[in-house]
């Protein structure tokens, strides 16, 4: 009988090396979720009606029924699953629709970045309404939102009006106030509004999201300075059990130091003493943008090679130096794709490494690390590197990145194709690249700081691999997976279920039928919390 690891708070596992390796528990315990997540599906109109007042505690929005269609008729999966759209939406019940209206006006005519307008008037066809870009971008931006909307042409006559803005940018800037946030939200439990001109004090900065009992808020922390080596320092080994919570900065305050999205702006921004309904492309754990589906990133070409015919099995990285500005003066050594290309590339040192279980043995306990030397693990068992040329730098600093960093030709789909294993993370924003890798029959690592709309309809574990964003758990899980420096005591079974999992997922729930359902209910519910009679704009189910 093993001991037990410990499933903490913060999404991490906490490695017992008594017990058995916890890969085989995590994925043991993924496909259990998801195959409950199948079955409790709901199979009518009046389930998908009963298990959304169950979770919201209140009525659909209108439309839901003809939305109900929709699904049925598309084949869509996992009805219920919209958790993530109902998380954002949430904090918008305690405020009055005429206050929200108001906040939006304003916003439009006075946002700190350009914004564009879209929505559908006086029943016609959902377009944009409305861009306030530079007169130089304007066509280009205009072409890329009139290109998403493309998702909405099959369903937008049964659309209600709405008008909405959306930031053209890649990342959020709609940082939570969590003090206006939890007044909101207490608001809206008591179904009563807060007084939208008497806010909370003005707050500055990153911790201005996080909950005063987070481990954010249980030091004071140097935004200007290097990372504090101390908080890089795990006495214990662990993997992520729960990858939304192991996004979230308020618990890993480290991340404010790892991430190009929070480096960039060193304490953070200000907070709004107002709650904007803004849509963005992106948003993190410590902002509330609304989140449509993103700009294309299923259309890339993909070429799917069978994992049997997949002979190299190194994990594969390609990419540019993105993630923030690479100037002389800012911290863009910590950001996260510098540090994955400079950490598996070193060659100086050693790994403390959790041995590899022998294949298909879930026998024997964990036991003690061993010593791996750098020289022979990175170049073995690594290909990740930067391509092309160096971008978002300064002349010394693409200089410095060009002499000190490794970098290669650009790779064809053809030639990334013959890897068992990819990893993916992220640039200025979300990853455009995730559905491609994931339809490709390889194993996806994920490192990211993005709750993106699938966030409720994914498995990670039995799709992907989530890796934490100071890459900690990389190696440990890598290696359980490809096993030791020459191959002995892999898991390629396990890998290869994972590889084939996923390209299954991607085929089936991110088609664009997929991601038309998600954008069809989200604006059902962005008509109705911008409604001035939100009573009159819910879907009430006759009694059977």
């Amino acid at each position: 009988m093993f001991d037990r690891h410990a499933y903490n708070e913060n999404g991490l596992l906490e490695v017992n090396r008594k017990g058995k390796h916890p890969i085989f528990e995590l994925m043991q315990k993924a496909e259990e979720e998801w195959n409950a997540k199948l079955r409790r599906a709901s199979a009518t109109l009046q389930e998908a009606v009963e298990e959304y007042i169950r979770r919201y505690g209140r009525d659909p929005p209108k439309g839901f029924d003809k939305w109900w269609e929709y699904v049925q008729e598309n084949n869509v999966q996992l009805p219920d699953e919209y958790d993530i759209i109902n998380e954002r939406f949430k904090p918008f019940w305690g405020i009055r629709p005429a206050d929200l209206r108001e906040i939006l006006n304003d916003w439009e005519d006075n946002s700190d970045v350009p914004v564009m307008v879209f929505g559908k008037v006086a029943g016609r066809p959902v377009r944009l309404l409305k861009n306030g870009m530079p007169d130089a971008d304007k066509v280009m931006f205009a072409d890329g939102l009139v290109e998403r909307l493309e998702l909405l042409r099959d369903i937008e006559n049964d659309l209600p009006e709405f008008r909405a803005i959306i930031s053209p940018a890649d990342t959020p800037n709609l940082l939570t106030d969590w003090e206006l946030r939890e007044a909101a939200l207490e608001a809206a439990e008591k179904r009563k509004y807060i007084n939208i001109h008497d806010p909370p004090p003005k707050k500055h900065g990153w911790l201005s999201a996080c909950d005063p009992d987070t481990p954010a808020h249980d030091r004071t922390f140097d935004f200007y300075s290097p990372i504090p080596k101390d908080m890089l320092r795990k006495t214990k080994k662990t993997f992520i059990h729960n990858h939304r919570v192991a996004m979230d900065p308020c618990q890993h305050p480290s991340h404010l130091f790892l991430e190009g999205q929070f480096l960039s702006h060193y304490e953070g921004p200000s907070a709004h003493q107002a709650l904007i309904p803004q849509f963005s492309s992106s948003s993190t754990t410590l902002h509330y943008d609304l989140l449509p589906i993103p700009p294309r990133g299923w259309g890339e070409e993909r070429r799917d090679i069978p994992w049997e015919k997949k002979f190299d099995e190194r994990l594969l990285w390609r990419g540019l130096n993105t993630g923030m500005l690479c100037e002389v003066g800012n911290r863009w050594q910590q950001s996260q794709r510098v540090r994955l290309v400079e950490m598996t590339n070193d060659v100086e040192g050693h790994l403390k490494i959790l041995p590899p279980p022998k294949a298909e043995d879930e026998a024997f306990p964990v036991g003690a690390d061993e010593q791996w030397s750098k020289a022979r693990v990175n170049p073995a068992m690594f290909d990740v590197a930067f391509s092309g040329s160096p971008v978002q730098c300064d002349n010394v600093t693409c200089a410095e990145l060009v002499r000190d960093y490794e970098w290669k030709k650009h790779m064809t789909i053809q030639e990334s194709s013959r890897y068992k294993y990819v990893i993916d993370v992220d640039g200025n924003g979300w990853s455009s690249r995730f559905k491609r890798l994931m339809a490709s029959n390889a194993v996806v690592f994920k490192s990211t700081v993005y709750p993106e709309w699938f966030s409720d309809r994914i498995q990670p574990w039995l799709h992907y691999v989530p890796i934490s964003i100071d890459y900690s758990d990389l190696y440990d899980t890598f290696i359980f997976f490809r096993g030791g420096l020459s191959g002995e005591n892999n898991h390629d079974e396990l890998a290869k279920k994972i590889g084939y999992a996923g390209s299954s997922w991607a085929d089936n729930f991110w088609r664009d039928e997929d991601a038309t359902a998600y954008m069809y209910r989200l604006l059902l519910e962005y008509a109705r919390i911008m409604s001035l009679d939100r009573d009159a704009m819910s879907f009430k189910l006759h009694p059977r």
